[in-house]
């Protein structure tokens, strides 16, 4: 594995770039589109958004990992009360959304309706930019997650709203559990379910 793919622990001096990573790779993500749907500010209004929720949520209450150019956030079942954006980081949210704020506080609602109850890790977002896709930092970064999810004797839950991502994570055993339509006439939210699997050498 080449060193770029080596999954490393994210600091918050990290938020630029893996900001920047982000919104490229959420460049052409449906719901990403649909909150932001203007392409001539989309990347900044996203750079803006990931660096909110990276340096005010998850990195506090998460498990941050970043290769080169990619990076996942990861809410393991005790941070998960904590995990939740505050009142500040909400209004942030909404100033960044502007008239798309109203779509997304549904489509949050809707999706938080379906979340499950059991104890579970969360795979809050994971992408590369698509400059370094095919390289594999992205499956590293999902590999590292899984591992620390497996060990614990854990399921993990996401929820994905670009179709052709859904193959790639069936490859790792997740399985669709639910397709929503988002409110608005949002795109369809499919959320996915991968049971835990005994660690290697256990």
């Amino acid at each position: 594995m080449a060193m770029t793919n080596i999954p490393k622990t994210a600091v918050i001096d990290d938020a630029a770039s893996i900001s920047r990573s982000l919104a490229r790779a959420f460049d052409d993500d449906p719901m990403m589109r649909w909150f932001f749907p203007d392409a001539s500010s989309r990347e900044g209004s996203l750079g803006s958004y990931f660096t909110t929720i990276f340096t005010r949520q998850y990195v506090h209450n998460g498990v941050c990992e970043r290769t080169d150019a990619a990076a996942a956030f990861w809410v393991p079942p005790e941070a998960q009360a904590k995990a939740v954006p505050d009142a500040d980081t909400i209004q942030q949210l909404l100033n960044i959304l502007g008239d798309r704020a109203g779509l997304f506080r549904d489509a949050v609602e809707t999706a938080a309706g379906h979340t499950p109850q059991e104890p579970h890790w969360s795979l809050a977002l994971i992408g590369a930019d698509p400059a370094a896709q095919g390289q594999g930092q992205g499956a590293a970064l999902l590999r590292s997650g899984l591992a620390k999810a497996d060990t614990a004797g854990l399921p993990v839950y996401l929820e994905s709203s670009k179709a052709s991502n859904l193959p790639f994570y069936e490859h790792f055993g997740f399985t669709v559990r639910e397709e929503l339509p988002l409110p608005g006439d949002g795109p369809t939210l499919w959320t996915m379910w991968r049971e835990p699997r005994r660690p290697v050498g256990v």
